[in-house]
């Protein structure tokens, strides 16, 4: 099935009708439609080659005021001096237009620095007097409470004015004010070095330029990097030079200046963040299949960066964290090592405290959740302070915060609400883009953005995607609402009806077109596995359970004659025609008969569901062993995953279908799901008489464990198979099966932890909204 929009272009002209001018107006505007949906994904593919960031004149005019190491009289970047003089902004200030007026620190640093930089080589009156003229006009936005102070403010302002009195620029500023600066600078630099920590000291150096003295050369050798930067900080790295004309500070501003021209930006080299970022938001929107090729060589190089020990990847939590975090996913064998450097001091001080950057804090989260080796304690430990501050962030994310970031506290909430083992594509796809943020600003020590990392090409072409397949998708639930009718399955009465639910699981996490019969084979089977679980359960005698067995070894019955009653042949005509619809499509992607491995698998399930209703039936007591070996079976989660594994893409040959290493994920998978049930059932089924997990450890423990011990060590368990079955599903050596398939039990895994989190998912009323939210409701944004 294609993804495109739907044209067309099949009408008579012949006819004298009226009726084919509306259809060739449809036509056209679908043709249209899929013009523009064209050119959205390419101008997106074009991004991938150029990472574009805004120029930053605060920076630009720390580096102009670098003078020439031959003559200290003349710059050594002219071309920065003259991109100063050539870009006042209309008002007298310099930054970046159409500033938010809560940015007026950011757009007073910027003007101060550029002034600063045309008086020390006495050039551009003209503009000095109106920069000046900006800066006396609007100094008490430096002293104001409720503007947004960027990083570094409070020291460097206050020490650039200090030098602008040194170079006999009068700038007219009432005492009390200049009183209040001086005393902000002083309070920040008594909490920047009360007691002395790694973050802090980086802190310092990182805004080393409003200091007033410079750095030794013991601070610089520890944190300049192998491109010559101090953090990647043009300004940083132009006043280290400027004061201590290290050669390696010099060569790193000629290739910045060499890179962008005459204006610089506030970071750089930021190429590999603004590549990952495009690669996260892609995937996050739910669009990242239209770039799978760009996706993969961006991850390819990304890994080889890695590998390299790369200082723009390792040196950077926000970038360290995303790279690990995405490559991890996608396949690639990468330790958590790397970020064993963001300790709790470095990611609370530094990063959080003096870098306000929650945002890099929710990025170290996000990386600790993708744990799937046993010894990996770093990352738990990480998972655990990490979401402790960010909870604490939750309560004091400003406003100011906010409006440059407006979707922080959701993005945090939801990062925490949701983990990522219950965090489905396509509910995960709606939320990110509900909460994109086209305007989206970071502000270090000046404020800049990046096309590469918020753009709105990505949110137009990812609403027009979501709301594509989900019109594909309420059309294959019409379709399975008339199946259930046609198979009689509304007849039954003792039977849920759970059709919704049961496709839901298929939309949320199977949502590209092309495995439309994935989902139908999902969606039909959990129906049925429904039916059959309630059958066995409560609606079918013993008689009728023995004969539906029968009926699936025999297969090639007469309903009419070898069913002892409607029900039964209700459930299997519906089994027979599902599985042979199922067979002949499977055929058609493998090549090669796969019904009687259907059929198998069928039959395993209702010989594991007799079993157990044999159990309740006499009374009989399993060992805790023999439940599980039966239960992750009779959990039925068998017909709903295995059969759609032929429906993904890649062939499986009777070797692979049968390989332990595929039985093992699904026993993973479904022995965490019959865990996860009958944790949230205990309490029912106990009341009416029947044993789960939780019972049976109870009873073989004597009695000495209590139902919160029991629950407790259940639920540890769980949390070990579930971080082994993704280990699994992410390794790539030594595994026969393929990703695509692989990743099926996972879907499942995510969808069990959803239904699970509160309570039995089959009642949950909150559930309604989910369900709608992926199939029934289009998103509507009036900026996409």
């Amino acid at each position: 099935m294609s993804r495109s929009l739907p044209c067309d272009l099949r009408c008579s002209t012949s006819s004298s009708s009226a009726s084919p001018v509306p259809r060739l107006n449809e036509a056209s505007k679908n043709n249209t439609a899929v013009l523009k949906f064209e050119e959205t994904k390419e101008r997106i593919k074009k991004m991938f080659n150029t990472v574009e960031l805004s120029v930053s004149s605060y920076d630009t005019a720390w580096v102009a005021m670098v003078p020439s190491p031959n003559s200290g009289k003349v710059p050594f970047f002219p071309q920065c001096v003259n991109w100063l003089l050539e870009n006042q902004l209309s008002d007298g200030s310099w930054g970046l237009p159409h500033r938010h007026p809560l940015l007026m620190k950011d757009t007073l640093l910027s003007t101060l620095a550029s002034v600063l930089a045309m008086k020390r080589w006495n050039v551009g009156e003209q503009q000095i007097n109106k920069g000046l003229y900006f800066l006396e006009a609007n100094l008490a936005s430096a002293i104001d409470e409720k503007q947004y102070s960027p990083i570094g403010f409070e020291v460097i302002f206050p020490t650039m004015i200090e030098y602008a009195k040194n170079l006999d620029l009068n700038i007219a500023l009432e005492p009390s004010n200049l009183v209040a600066l001086i005393h902000n600078r002083e309070v920040e630099l008594k909490r920047a070095s009360g007691s002395y920590s790694e973050g802090q000291e980086a802190y310092l150096v990182y805004i080393s330029e409003g200091l007033g003295k410079p750095l030794n050369c013991e601070m610089v050798t520890k944190y300049q990097r192998k491109n010559g930067s101090l953090f990647n900080s043009p300004s940083t790295t132009a006043a280290t030079f400027t004061n201590l004309k290290n050669a390696d500070c010099l060569k790193y501003l000629c290739s910045v200046v060499e890179k962008f021209g005459s204006a610089v930006p506030t970071v750089y080299p930021l190429d590999i963040y603004a590549r990952l970022s495009m690669v996260d938001n892609l995937q996050r929107l739910g669009i990242d299949w239209h770039f799978k090729e760009q996706i993969r060589n961006v991850l390819d190089e990304t890994y080889k960066s890695w590998l390299q020990g790369d200082e723009s990847i390792l040196l950077d939590a926000s970038t360290c964290a995303m790279a690990f975090r995405l490559l991890r996913v996608n396949g690639y064998d990468v330790s958590s090592d790397p970020l064993t450097q963001f300790s709790e001091d470095h990611i609370f001080h530094y990063i959080g405290e003096h870098m306000k950057d929650i945002g890099a804090i929710l990025e170290i989260f996000r990386a600790s959740e993708i744990s799937i080796q046993p010894d990996e304690l770093l990352l738990e430990k990480q998972n655990f302070s990490t979401s402790h501050f960010l909870r604490q962030q939750l309560l004091g994310i400003s406003t100011k915060t906010n409006i440059f970031n407006k979707n922080i506290s959701q993005e945090v909430k939801e990062a925490l609400r949701i983990p990522f083992y219950a965090n489905l594509e396509r509910l995960a796809s709606r939320r990110a883009i509900e909460n994109y943020d086209t305007d989206r600003m970071r502000i270090l020590k000046t404020s800049y953005c990046s096309s590469n990392v918020h753009n709105k090409d990505f949110l137009k072409l990812a609403v027009e995607d979501f709301n594509m397949c989900q019109s594909v998708q309420r059309e294959e639930l019409k379709n399975l609402s008339r199946w259930v009718v046609e198979n009689r399955l509304d007849k039954l009465k003792f039977a849920r009806q759970k059709l919704a639910y049961c496709y839901f699981s298929a939309a949320a996490t199977l949502s590209a077109p092309e495995l439309s019969d994935a989902r139908i084979s999902w969606a039909k089977n959990g129906v049925l596995s429904t039916v059959i679980d309630d059958f066995y359960d409560v609606g079918g005698s013993e008689e009728e359970l023995l004969n539906l067995i029968q009926l699936m070894e025999k297969w090639d019955v007469n309903v009419s004659v070898d069913c002892c009653s409607e029900q039964v042949e209700i459930i299997f005509s519906a089994l027979r025609d599902t599985i042979s619809e199922i067979g002949a499509k499977a055929f058609i992607w493998q090549e090669r008969s796969v019904t009687s491995h259907i059929i198998q698998i069928w039959l395993d399930l209702l010989k594991s569901m007799l079993r157990e209703a044999q159990w309740l039936k006499y009374k009989t007591v399993p060992t805790l062993d023999e439940y599980i070996t039966n239960g992750y079976v009779s959990f039925a989660l068998g017909p709903i995953v295995l059969p759609a594994l032929y429906l993904v893409g890649p062939k499986l040959s009777e070797d692979i279908a049968g390989h332990p290493e595929l039985h093992y994920l699904y026993k993973l998978m479904s022995t965490s799901g019959r865990l996860l049930n009958d944790i949230h059932s205990f309490k029912r089924e106990s009341e009416e008489g029947k044993l789960n997990a939780v019972a049976l450890s109870m009873i073989h423990s004597s009695g000495s464990a209590t139902v919160e011990e029991t629950t407790n060590e259940i639920k540890s368990f769980i949390n070990r198979k579930r971080r082994e079955l993704l280990r699994l599903v992410l390794r790539e050596k030594e595994s026969i099966v393929p990703r695509a398939c692989k990743d099926l039990f996972w879907n499942m895994s995510q969808v069990l932890h959803l239904f699970y989190a509160n309570d039995d998912g089959f009642t949950s009323h909150e559930m309604f909204n989910v369900v709608n939210a992926v199939i029934e409701e289009p998103i509507v944004r009036s900026d996409s």
